[in-house]
């Protein structure tokens, strides 16, 4: 009695273990996070913003303008040489800038976001001044580069001759150049400004702050700021790690070993070889399967033991 009250519990188990072999779900590999998003970057020639004190009214007038300012994702540039605004000297317009080379880039994706901005023998004026140039340079430029996992750079140089007001000036990184001409104005230089973090960059070749009085064609004043050669960037966000986890091929064979599709039929009735690949079934199903049955073999014969044991 002793054998057959253990070898009944124990068929049992081989066959509710070889069941659930087969009814068992295939492993799905999963993973996988978020794309990275893609940098961004900007440049511009030239940003003015200028308030503009008329004498026969008792209004100021801001006056904004820009020269070729691009930004991205993508690529885009622009090579315009000149801006001009209007209705502030007698309605008629002021060349704010005029330039041999005004170029402005930028690129971004993700991996990668860069600007930059490029001028040369160019001059700058602002209303009430037609004759005299608020600035001329001979080159400048300014460049700003992001890319993913790296400290960004930034970087901005004023080359070769400086005037302001008709006085030429020298340039120091210490701190503003300031320039004086009684009865005209004041002009402040700031040169190549560049400043970063962990993920931005921006630089800015000239920085002028403006301070004109010219008391004639109808102007008193113009006060403002006016930036040449500026770019800056943001860097592409980098995108998780994904695990490495390859799913298992299928093995789309209907036809397989008689055990295989015995095994598949006493854990799904109704799902053939070809639906087992469809659902997970792995190139190891017709194993498990063979397994499965042998295990059942093995309760059956267990089973047909104990009841011989009986019968004697």
């Amino acid at each position: 009695m002793n054998s057959h009250t253990f070898l009944r519990p124990a068929a049992v188990l081989l066959a509710t273990g070889a069941v659930a072999l087969l009814a068992a779900p295939p492993a799905v590999a999963t993973g996988g996070g978020a794309a990275g998003s893609e940098g961004k970057a900007g440049a511009v020639v030239l940003r003015a913003a200028l308030d503009v004190g008329l004498l026969n009214k008792t209004v100021h007038v801001p006056l904004k303008t820009t020269l070729n300012e691009v930004t991205a994702p993508a690529t885009a540039e622009k090579t315009a040489l000149t801006v001009t605004l209007d209705g502030v000297e007698g309605n008629n317009p002021v060349s704010v800038l005029r330039a041999d080379v005004a170029t402005s880039k930028a690129t971004a994706d993700k991996t990668r976001a860069e600007a930059e901005a490029n001028l040369a023998k160019a001059s700058v004026h602002v209303p009430g001044l037609p004759l005299l140039s608020l600035i001329e340079v001979e080159k400048v430029t300014s460049k700003a580069v992001c890319e993913a996992g790296k400290k960004p750079v930034a970087s901005a140089n004023a080359l070769g001759k400086v005037t302001a007001l008709g006085k030429k000036v020298t340039l120091s990184t210490g701190g503003p150049t300031k320039v004086e001409v009684p009865g005209v104005g004041q002009v402040d230089l700031q040169l190549s400004g560049t400043e970063t973090t962990s993920t931005t960059a921006a630089a800015a070749a000239l920085r002028l702050k403006v301070a004109v009085n010219p008391l004639n064609l109808n102007v008193a004043k113009v006060d403002g700021e006016i930036v040449l050669a500026e770019a800056h960037c943001e860097s592409p966000s980098t995108p998780p790690a994904n695990p490495d986890i390859k799913p298992q091929a299928g093995t789309g064979t209907a036809s397989g070993s008689g055990s295989a599709a015995s095994g598949a039929a006493a854990g799904n009735p109704g799902t053939t070889g070809a639906n087992l690949a469809e659902t997970g079934g792995g190139s190891l199903t017709p194993y498990v399967a063979g397994g499965a049955l042998t295990l059942l073999a093995i309760g059956g014969g267990a089973l047909l033991i104990t009841r011989r044991g009986r019968a004697s």
